[in-house]
């Protein structure tokens, strides 16, 4: 399996009723059974396209409205990112529902952003009065966005679940930015983890309405399989570790407040991967997948100091060490994995995201911020080819565990109403925890109910 870029890794603004042909074959050559069970489907890439360009969304808006309030130099990188990702976002639609239906998506998602902005504006100002219209305005457009989708998908999503859905949508954020503001930084990335997670149902339950749609374009694959389901939740881990690296690499180098509390958000990412790694290969393998990855994330910090004290031979020793990280993780997942996932690729995957990640925080020092903006992004969306990667592997060392079981109704999502989770990751994996003696489901991300306010 190769983790080099593939279409997730540019910007994707190519028609959804195109299928990805970024798919991953666990053993190269090997022939399976038609019925057997599959990561990579023309539904499931697109369900982790819509993931990754929703979740990015939910990220970005919330680092943009930080940078807002603090006046920091990156703003406008933060939030031309964000901006880019709303053009993607509605390129996808109208490859859909054709281009007077992206343009009118474009200018409702848009609107949505900019009632943000002003929140932040108004807050800044101590401005109640602005606040409150902000609020007002909000309001509005969850009314008329979640009309859009139901006529867009013939009320394959209901209005009013759809409201429900955008109410969590904004609660999350505005929860997030008012903590950051009050200084509870433990809340702030609390709330956007949640936020992060929550896009992920959205995804789930509108890459549903569309295949439900346009079944023949999507071969009539389903898109509530176990197999997608775990694809799915590796993605949501995988991508939220590049995205927290990021953020706290860059909190750390500038002494922010908050550095502590993004890098304990990253380190409980750490934990819920070598949980699901350990449930899947043993406490023994985890705790040894714990110390790997946890170690490069720790060479990542050398780096960062090395940086702030200007001590080049420092700053190389770090490097040399992810070196060394890349060839010891690779050796791991090639040897978990029986040789579904090669170290040569692997490595080939890990040194993208190493790159990525210190071009990111290099630019960052330098104000490039431009370019900074650019390779979060890149690395955000490259991790869901590293997702796509290993949940192929699992599922090809553990197929009966995945037969898919073909849903008559929509699927659970995170789009509100009687469809929304009450928590935590998928149901199918929490299925294969007594399945399989814990198989794949993070116990430790066990995320409150959405519609329950975090503060609380």
């Amino acid at each position: 399996m190769n983790w080099k870029k593939s279409v997730l890794a540019i910007p994707l603004s190519f028609s959804l009723l195109i299928p990805s042909v970024a798919t991953v074959s666990a053993h190269d050559g090997e022939n399976h059974a038609q019925n057997h069970p599959t990561v990579t489907s023309p539904t499931s890439d697109l369900r982790a396209t819509l993931d990754a360009l929703l979740s990015e969304h939910a990220y970005l808006a919330v680092i943009t409205m930080q940078k807002g309030i603090d006046g920091a130099e990156d703003f406008e990188a933060a939030a031309g990112a964000l901006n880019q990702n709303t053009e993607d976002l509605s390129n996808a639609v109208a490859s859909v529902y054709g281009e007077e239906g992206g343009k009118q998506f474009k200018e409702i998602w848009s609107s949505h952003i900019g009632y943000f902005v002003n929140y932040v504006t108004a807050t800044a100002k101590n401005d109640q009065a602005g606040k409150d219209q902000a609020l007002a305005d909000l309001e509005e457009y969850k009314v008329k966005q979640a009309a859009f989708l139901d006529t867009a998908t013939e009320s394959r999503l209901k209005a009013a679940e759809l409201e429900e859905g955008l109410q969590i949508h904004i609660e999350q954020l505005l929860w997030a930015f008012d903590n950051y503001k009050a200084g509870d930084f433990e809340k702030t990335y609390e709330n956007l983890r949640h936020s992060m997670h929550h896009m992920f149902g959205t995804g789930k339950g509108l890459s549903w309405a569309i295949t439900d749609q346009f079944a023949d374009k999507f071969e009539k694959t389903s898109v509530d399989t176990p197999a997608a389901d775990l694809r799915a939740d590796l993605n949501y881990l995988l991508s939220e570790h590049a995205a927290f690296a990021i953020l706290a690499m860059q909190k750390g180098i500038s002494g922010a407040k908050d550095f502590e509390a993004s890098a304990a958000a990253l380190n409980q990412n750490t934990e819920d991967l070598s949980k699901a790694v350990a449930s899947v290969y043993g406490e023994e393998a985890g705790g040894q997948f714990k110390e790997i990855w946890g170690s490069h994330i720790g060479y990542f910090v050398d780096y960062v100091k090395a940086t702030g004290a200007k001590d080049e031979a420092a700053k190389k020793q770090a490097i040399a060490e992810l070196e060394e990280y890349k060839v010891e993780q690779a050796k791991f997942l090639d040897a978990a994995t029986e040789g579904r996932l090669k170290a040569a690729d692997l490595e080939a995957g890990l040194q993208m995201h190493i790159d990525e990640l210190l071009k990111a925080f290099n630019s960052y020092t330098e104000k490039d911020y431009a370019t900074t903006y650019e390779n979060v992004r890149e690395a955000y969306a490259h991790m869901f080819d590293v997702g796509a990667g290993l949940s192929g592997a699992i599922v090809d060392q553990h197929p009966e565990k995945f037969q898919e079981k073909m849903p008559t109704d929509m699927p659970k999502t995170g789009m509100g109403g009687a469809s929304e989770q009450a928590g935590g990751l998928s149901g199918t994996l929490q299925w294969l925890l007594i399945a399989m003696v814990s198989l794949i489901i993070l116990s430790a991300v066990t995320v409150r109910a959405t519609k329950r306010n975090p503060q609380e």
